[in-house]
């Protein structure tokens, strides 16, 4: 098996509490074990210095869900529905994904990691799909994480496609906010009945992959979902080797 990777897992940032706290939630954390990778945390409050430090240190990295993008960041006014804008997790994620990418890093995107990524490819971002595109999908579901709510299709001969195991099905949603405009180089992987995009890849890097759901949150009961968080921890530790 190799030695373990180390996976950055990016984590979210408290917005004007006190004290403040950076946090994850423990399934992103879990999932990575569970696959055979360490998982190590990176959170907005990181300088440069020690940035520099733990990226050179990294196998892979997994963006992880969380508040939204500031709109400024692809050129757009604030809808008035954005909410949990962090400027220095918004800093941070678009430098590690920049890094990552420019590294051959796997990299696993997940929901909010999804934008990130998009956005740091040169993409856009729907603010409030309620409002804009608008859907009779509930992309932001009340039922529990563990429960998945609506149907997904999966791109044939895409690598998501692969790793799934399968074309079609359910998953869990958290979000207000999708990708618009594609990002340089990202490719559809899936796709929601409304046309919402709902995955991504890049066939020109060794793993880059993104799912606008929570994996994470399924692992425990759904193969497909597993098999998203061992296909990061296989493409790092292959890297290792």
């Amino acid at each position: 098996m190799g030695v373990a990777p180390l996976i950055g897992v990016t984590t979210s940032i408290s917005v004007g509490a006190y004290p403040e706290r950076a946090y994850v939630n423990t399934a992103y954390l879990r999932a990575v074990q569970r696959a055979g990778g360490v998982p190590v945390l990176l959170p907005p409050t990181l300088d440069a210095s020690a940035l520099d430090a733990l990226c050179s240190r990294l196998s892979g990295l997994l963006l992880t869900g969380g508040g939204d993008l500031d709109p400024a960041r692809f050129g757009e006014p604030r809808h008035p529905a954005v909410y949990e804008v962090s400027d220095a997790r918004d800093g941070l994620e678009l430098d590690v994904t920049t890094r990552a990418l420019d590294r051959d890093l796997p990299l696993l995107a997940i929901c909010r990691g999804i934008q990130v990524l998009n956005v740091a490819l040169g993409g856009t971002l729907y603010q409030d799909i309620p409002s804009d595109p608008g859907s009779p999908i509930a992309h932001s579901q009340k039922d529990r994480r563990d429960i998945a709510t609506h149907a997904v299709k999966v791109t044939p001969g895409t690598r998501l496609a692969a790793i799934l195991g399968t074309l079609s099905l359910d998953v869990n949603t958290f979000h207000h906010q999708s990708i618009k405009a594609l990002g340089r180089g990202l490719g559809v992987a899936a796709t929601a009945p409304d046309g919402i995009i709902e995955g991504v890849e890049r066939g020109d890097r060794r793993f880059v992959v993104g799912v606008q759901w929570h994996p994470e949150d399924l692992v425990e009961h759904d193969p497909a979902a597993a098999n998203l968080f061992a296909a990061l921890v296989t493409a790092a530790r292959n890297g290792n080797d």
